[in-house]
C-alpha cells in the first residue's frame, strides 16, 4: 500500500486520486475548523470552492450559515469565516454550514475523484490515524498549502500522520512521505515553537488572530473524523 504526501494542491494531477483514500489538511485554519465544527455538533459542513457559490446559498433558505475567507479574513457579508471559535456547540450545533476558503476547500475540489475524503487535522490526528490503520487502501495526504505553495504547518501535520502509520511494514513511503516525517521529528517536542515561524502564522498574526493558531495545534481534542458525503462534509460512523 502507498502512504504518499502531496505537498500542495499544484501537484495533485501527478496523482490518480481516485487510486486514494485521500486526508485533506489546512491546519491553519480550515480543516480545524471544520473538525471542531463537526465535533461540537455542526449538522453538516458544505465546502464550496467560490465566495459566489457560497453566496448563492442566501437563496436556498434560512437553515444555511454561510462562511466564507479570503487571506485570512471574513469575506464581507457573510455570517463568519474559519475561526475555530465560529464552531462552538453554541454556533453550529444542528446546523449547516456552507463553507469556502483560499486554500482548504480548494484543495478538497480538487481531491474529489477519490476513493472517500476525509478531514484532518491535530484536533483529531489519533482518531484520525486509528481509523485509517483500519483501511486497506491507499493513502494520500493533501497539503493545502498557502495559494498553492508549500507551507510548513500542513506538511508538519502529515509527517505527524506518517509517524503513526509507518509501523505498518504494509505501507511504501514516497519521498514526500519521508520529507514530512524528517520535519515532524525535528519540532514534535513543541510543535507550537516550531511552526511559530511559518509565514501563513505570521499573516494571521498581523490580523490579531494568534488564539486561532494557538487553538488549531492543540492535539486530540476531538475525536469526530469529518467524511465528504455527496456535497457534505459530516460525521463519518465508526
Amino acid at each position: 500500500m502507498k502512504l504518499e504526501v502531496c505537498l500542495s494542491p499544484a501537484l495533485l494531477p501527478l496523482y490518480k486520486v481516485e487510486e486514494y483514500i485521500v486526508v485533506i489538511i489546512d491546519i491553519f485554519r480550515a480543516t480545524s475548523s471544520i473538525c471542531y465544527g463537526i465535533e461540537n455538533g455542526a449538522e453538516a459542513i458544505i465546502p464550496v470552492s467560490q465566495v459566489e457559490e457560497c453566496a448563492a446559498y442566501r437563496e436556498k433558505g434560512t437553515e444555511y450559515m454561510l462562511a466564507a475567507e479570503r487571506n485570512g479574513s471574513v469575506v464581507e457579508g457573510f455570517d463568519f469565516g474559519n475561526s475555530p471559535f465560529s464552531y462552538t456547540k453554541e454556533k453550529v450545533a444542528g446546523k449547516t454550514v456552507v463553507l469556502t476558503t483560499t486554500n482548504g476547500t480548494h484543495a478538497l475540489h480538487l481531491s474529489r475523484a477519490a476513493k472517500k475524503i476525509i478531514i484532518g487535522s491535530f484536533l483529531n490526528l489519533t482518531a484520525l490515524c486509528n481509523w485509517l490503520k483500519t483501511q486497506n487502501e491507499h493513502i494520500l495526504l493533501v497539503c493545502a498549502g498557502w495559494k498553492n505553495n508549500f507551507n510548513l504547518e500542513d506538511t508538519m501535520f502529515a509527517g505527524a500522520v506518517v509517524d503513526q502509520l509507518k509501523q505498518n511494514a504494509s505501507y511504501v513511503l514516497d519521498d514526500p512521505a519521508i520529507a514530512a516525517n524528517d520535519i515532524y521529528d525535528l519540532g514534535k517536542n513543541d510543535i507550537s515553537a516550531y511552526l511559530s515561524k511559518t509565514s501563513h502564522g505570521e499573516r494571521l498574526k498581523k490580523l490579531g488572530i494568534e488564539k486561532d493558531i494557538e487553538f488549531c495545534l492543540n492535539v486530540d481534542i476531538t475525536t469526530a473524523i469529518p467524511v465528504l458525503n455527496g456535497e457534505k462534509l459530516v460525521k463519518m460512523e465508526i
